[in-house]
């Protein structure tokens, strides 16, 4: 009996899960059944493809080797059916991005929005993680990053600049000494990322400025800011937040402002994507046009 493809991808499912329960949650399988699976998969071909370890399941090497086929019959499946998509005048079915929480909180929702009106019968899944996204485990079909990854057979694309300042409300200026350098930030309460939590080295602002003391940090910018706007103290920001927070104001702007990017990162097999194609594109000049109209508006 040869292989199918349904078994094929409970295979490949337990393999990047490493456990029967988890990869019947994604595949929305009881984890009898998934294990059911799995031991007809090896006994058609006859080879253990896992071997049970206190970590979960481990491939063996028949398992490695049946995992790289595996996942050139997962691309091609997709490239195809993201051909046959691509042919319809709109796009369709469900496309998953990840995202750092800031440009899913503040920038995602109105592009996503704009795309699915042009394209009704298409589901967009925002998945906001204050951490890396793992494609090769299929967590989402694309991601949006702000370092470009090196490592990984990945497609990776710049979609934009964007901007940086520290920010604090009026009240908080009002009612504390004057900040007039960097240095004197000391003196202030400072808000930002939980230092060991943070996931990506763009990120470290406050570090890069000499701060060393984080007296209110979340993993979160959502969270980050809405203390600030409670006037407990200063953070960095986001110029593309700011009009959604009218109560910040910009500080230290002659001596602080900061340049970070975006990129669109993708799975390698799905250059052929047609549908993915067309969704990227649509998202990566959404996400450009979104940066350059907020951080318009929070210079005016």
């Amino acid at each position: 009996m040869e292989p199918n493809w349904d078994d094929m991808k409970i295979f490949l499912a337990v393999a990047r899960e490493e456990s029967l329960s988890a990869a019947g949650r994604l595949l929305k399988l009881d984890p009898a059944t998934v294990g059911r699976r799995v031991a007809r998969l090896e006994q058609a071909l006859d080879a253990p493809l896992f071997a049970k370890s206190p970590q979960g399941y481990v491939l063996t090497e028949a398992g490695e080797r049946l995992m790289a086929h595996a996942q050139k019959a997962e691309e091609a499946v997709r490239a195809a059916s993201g051909a046959m998509a691509g042919l319809a005048g709109t796009l369709s079915g469900q496309i998953r991005i990840g995202a750092p929480d800031g440009c899913a909180n503040y920038l995602l929702p109105q592009v996503c929005a704009r795309i699915c009106d042009a394209n009704p019968d298409l589901d967009i899944q925002i998945l906001a993680l204050p951490r890396i996204i793992n494609l090769s485990r299929r967590e989402a079909d694309m991601a949006v990053t702000v370092s470009a990854p090196t490592a990984g057979q990945l497609l990776v694309q710049k979609i934009s600049d964007y901007k940086l300042h520290m920010v604090a409300t009026r009240n908080y200026l009002e009612s504390h000494p004057p900040i007039k350098t960097v240095a004197g930030l000391k003196g202030h309460r400072m808000i930002g990322y939980i230092p060991d939590m943070i996931f990506d080295r763009e990120l470290d602002y406050l570090n890069d400025l000499g701060i060393e003391r984080v007296a209110l940090a979340s993993n979160s910018v959502s969270v980050q800011l809405r203390q600030v706007t409670l006037g407990t103290g200063v953070c960095v920001a986001h110029d593309f937040t700011l009009p959604f927070h009218p109560e910040l104001r910009k500080i230290l702007t002659d001596q602080v402002s900061l340049t970070r990017s975006f990129h669109l990162v993708r799975h390698q097999g799905d250059q052929r994507n047609e549908r993915l194609n067309r969704f990227a594109e649509a998202l990566t000049r959404g996400i450009r046009e979104e940066i350059a109209r907020l951080e318009a508006a929070a210079a005016s």
